[in-house]
């Protein structure tokens, strides 16, 4: 598939793709959309940055236009990342077509979602902990759905959806399709995909983008890491986002800085959905550098001009390493990323560093002596985790 002009598409979808200058298809576009076309189940294995929400947009939006008794669910693991679907899908929709949606996630207004559920809607987005809300009150019924994506599976497993998941999809008929998306394809998402599609077409597709970051690794001790980052701040020029371990960590670090002289916030699970929100806009809108993070926004989270990412805080699994540096060098655009490791993470570093099979080791410099690396092969992504992942809200 060269363009999407081939998929026989809807006239009106056509046109706002044209808007959006969806002009070629990624490599996951031009796999799954005909398959996704076809009527038949997805089991796809694609990292972010990927072109991945067109993937099963297009397909859903297509479906939408074309029958007005279908309706379609997508499940995200965060806030963010639901809401950034939603609004892409709502583009490619346009106005014309009147396809009512309604978007469920936590921190927004219960009584907002549910005046929008009332309203007839045929697409709807959320996470899943706010889905199973609506259901439990009885403010959302799901006979309707045939068409169920779930995407970035594997985040939404780690943050312990597995049984909210498994409840709201038996409340969907079974005569639907179903279209799974996942960084990874571990036996968990092959038993759930075994549970929850039929015959599924499998793909996996690597991130074109990959190749254009650049890995850095920092010796360093828990005593020195402060200063560091007040050197790596000093040093680095555009946007950055630093990811630390804990919500209080992210604060504290964020006010720290600001004292320091550089212009900082913070995002994490425990602040209200507008100031999260703002949070975002403004760091969009570059009205401050450096945004520290929870690994709430590793994923779902789509700033073209983030330049580099910094790991503080050493990431739980090597999964959560690639989700975090895929906020930098996306579409195309160059990357750096730096991870701080101590002393007792070596041997965590040296697991990660094995999965990445690069044609040659990652060097691990000490900070006088930094070695800046460029990754040579993309990333494997079979999944270990390191200590236990705890929730996070969305």
């Amino acid at each position: 598939m060269e363009n999407f002009k081939e998929l026989n598409l809807p006239e009106a979808l056509n046109h706002t793709l044209e808007h959006m200058q969806f002009l070629a298809p990624t490599p996951i576009q031009a796999k799954a959309i005909p398959v996704a076309m076809s009527g038949k189940d997805i089991l796809g294995s694609a990292q972010t940055g990927t072109g991945k929400t067109a993937a099963f947009g297009i397909p859903l939006i297509a479906k939408l236009m074309m029958n007005t008794l279908s309706a379609g669910l997508i499940m995200t693991p965060t806030r963010e990342l639901a809401a950034q679907v939603m609004k892409q899908l709502q583009i490619m929709a346009g106005k014309k077509a009147k396809i009512k949606s309604a978007l469920l996630i936590g921190g927004e207004s219960m009584l907002k979602q549910i005046q929008q559920l009332n309203n007839d809607p045929r697409l709807f987005v959320g996470t899943p902990g706010r889905i199973n809300d609506h259901l439990e009150r009885g403010s959302l019924k799901l006979n309707e759905i045939d068409f169920l994506v779930l995407d970035e599976t594997d985040r939404m497993l780690d943050m312990g959806f597995t049984i909210q998941i498994d409840k709201i999809i038996k409340k969907i008929p079974k005569q639907r399709q179903t279209l799974l998306f996942s960084a990874t394809l571990p036996k968990n998402i092959i038993k759930i995909s075994d549970k929850y599609l039929t015959s599924p077409i499998h793909m996996a597709i690597k991130s074109e983008f990959e190749s254009q970051i650049k890995h850095e690794v920092l010796k360093t001790s828990e005593e020195d890491k402060y200063n560091l980052l007040l050197e790596q701040l000093e040093s680095r020029k555009g946007s950055i986002i630093v990811f630390v371990k804990t919500k209080y960590g992210t604060e504290k670090l964020s006010k720290k800085v600001s004292k320091s002289g550089f212009s900082a916030d913070a995002i994490h699970g425990n602040l209200r959905q507008n100031v999260r929100n703002k949070v975002i806009s403004n760091y969009r809108e570059k009205k401050f550098k450096v945004l520290f993070a929870t690994d709430v926004a590793s994923r779902g989270l789509d700033i073209r001009h983030i330049e580099h990412v910094i790991n503080y805080d050493f990431p739980q699994c090597a999964e959560d390493y690639i989700h975090r540096i895929g906020r930098t060098g996306r579409a195309g655009a160059t990357g750096e990323a730096l991870c701080f490791i101590t002393p007792e993470q070596h041997g965590k570093w040296n697991v990660i560093n094995r999965m990445l099979k690069l044609d040659q080791p990652l060097e691990v410099s000490s900070t006088s002596t930094k070695k800046k690396i460029s990754k040579k092969r993309p990333f494997r992504t079979q999944r270990k985790t390191f200590q236990k992942n705890k929730k996070i809200k969305a």
